[in-house]
């Protein structure tokens, strides 16, 4: 993780807006839709690899595969399930939040604003480009060194 060079801003929040489309795309079908979002959003960096075990899928989600980016750990280990999950909670706790029905919508809401706002701006601001669910997970989103990558 040392020596590998930190995702291009602009690779990543497209990344990120891929992986957020398809989530919200998946969240409008009622009350399941959500959920479906949620698991996808706490998942996204290891559930392709886990589902296809193409290693071209390995510690990347939708997103970041379609932009050439890969999370990694500071021990090196594969990004799983679990990993995904702790890396992705500020992103996805707003959104558990919201499958309740209306007063989960106001909070929600409102919460997965605020923490992905503190996300932004610790990418922006940190030295590695690492936010409050890599500093949790001990990862980094990096390009990715695989001739398989796109762009």
């Amino acid at each position: 993780m040392q020596n590998q060079k930190k995702a291009e801003l602009t690779k990543r929040l497209i990344a990120a807006l891929i992986d957020g489309i398809i989530s919200s795309i998946i969240a409008v079908i009622p009350v399941i839709g959500a959920i479906i979002g949620a698991a996808y959003t706490l998942t996204k960096d290891g559930i392709m690899f886990q589902v296809t075990k193409d290693a071209q899928w390995k510690n990347r989600s939708i997103g970041k595969k379609l932009l050439g980016l890969e999370v990694v750990t500071a021990s090196g280990a594969e990004i799983d399930i679990v990993a995904s999950c702790m890396r992705n909670w500020p992103l996805a706790i707003g959104i558990i939040i919201m499958i309740v029905p209306i007063i989960g919508w106001v909070i929600g809401g409102l919460l997965a604003f605020v923490l992905g706002m503190i996300e932004l701006v610790l990418v922006l601001i940190d030295p590695k480009g690492r936010r409050l669910g890599d500093k949790t997970a001990r990862t980094m989103v990096v390009e990715s060194a695989t001739a398989q990558d796109a762009a």
